[in-house]
């Protein structure tokens, strides 16, 4: 029988510390070792328990969540899944969070807080195991990556036969997307992204991407043009599609039902490119849990597209890049770092693929 994940929590409310013991336990892959009240009660349990997992609530008394996760990433780089609330404000920490080295996060809703968080079990344990298998990446190194994403000069030669980009995130995908897109010069062609979070991140996530890339990046609107130069994020709530309209192309927002999981989903989006202009499309698939975004990837690549993947040994969770490759969707596995450099290369005019 496979060892149990240990798991760690670390909240100042007794009432979400007992809800979370319950849905965890409930799992037979874990076991909740401990529940901590504060960061200061939680250092010593994590010293003498040793989890493989820490659930970490942002606000708390004597120090917050985010204090406490920049001192483990720094002193004993670990799994952290955050707990935080569903307002701007938490949107705004838990992206900081994220960028410090957090794998996930789980949305805890201001009102009827006890039914919302046993509605979200399933959502909780599938985190706390996928952050059990994740790559975790010490404060130093991650802060460093931060330094080198420096704005890169215009595409020199552009107008090279890709001129639309996609991607499709997961876990993970927060810190691949701001690695990929900060290194990337501000005409590049027209790139929409679906990363697996709310409504309310999504907002939050595109403004905080918009200061840090040389292109601009928007939380896509139904009918918004789409232009060289821009990034389109799909909405939290709604799919999003690539579609012509009176020549050009448009974001379409969708309601509906999951798609392989998910609203936003990978597949939704990779499958409308694929009825567009899939010859002239590229394809990305970063870091993430699941298997979102296969098989419209591999329709891509039938269609003509050309598509990369993140590789296993910088993805924080090996999940969706792995499925996309090995259903054969994938033309070449990339190291995060290097991504950039690639899509540069397919959209310079006088550029390819390097090998």
């Amino acid at each position: 029988m496979a060892q149990k994940i240990k798991v760690l929590i670390v909240d100042d409310s007794a009432l979400i510390r007992q809800m979370l013991t319950s849905i965890l336990s409930n799992d037979p892959a874990i076991e909740v070792v401990g529940a901590a009240p504060d960061a200061l009660k939680a250092r010593e349990m994590i010293k003498r328990l040793n989890p493989d997992v820490v659930t970490l609530d942002i606000e708390m008394p004597k120090m917050n969540g985010i204090d406490f996760l920049r001192k483990i990433m720094t002193l004993r780089p670990m799994p952290v899944v955050m707990i935080s609330t569903l307002t701007q404000n938490g949107a705004n920490i838990t992206l900081q969070a994220l960028e410090i080295g957090a794998v996930d996060f789980v949305a805890k809703p201001q009102q009827d807080v006890q039914r919302n968080l046993e509605d979200k079990a399933k959502e909780i344990t599938d985190k706390v195991k996928a952050a059990a298998g994740a790559r975790i990446r010490p404060l130093e190194e991650i802060d460093s990556d931060h330094a080198a994403q420096n704005k890169v000069a215009p595409l020199v030669n552009s107008g090279g036969d890709k001129n639309i980009v996609v991607f499709g995130a997961s876990t993970g995908g927060v810190e691949a997307i701001r690695t990929v897109l900060s290194r990337l010069p501000s005409n590049m062609p027209p790139i929409f992204i679906v990363q697996h979070m709310p409504k309310q991140f999504t907002t939050t996530f595109a403004k905080r991407l918009d200061k840090l890339c040389a292109m601009d990046v928007h939380e896509a609107e139904d009918y918004m043009v789409a232009k060289a130069g821009h990034v389109y994020l799909a909405p939290g709530d709604k799919h999003l599609r690539v579609a012509r309209s009176k020549g050009e192309l448009v974001c379409r927002l969708v309601d509906g039902n999951p798609v392989s999981g998910h609203i936003p989903s990978v597949d939704v989006l990779f499958d409308s490119v694929c009825h567009v202009s899939p010859t002239e499309t590229i394809g990305v698939m970063l870091s993430g849990m699941g298997r979102d975004g296969a098989e419209s990837m591999l329709k891509l690549k039938q269609a003509g597209a050309y598509n990369v993947g993140q590789d296993e040994a910088s993805c924080v969770v090996y999940g969706m890049p792995k499925a996309a490759f090995e259903r054969g969707a994938v033309h070449k596995q990339v190291d995060i770092k290097k991504i950039a450099d690639e899509l540069i290369s397919l959209c310079d005019s006088n550029g390819e693929a390097s090998e």
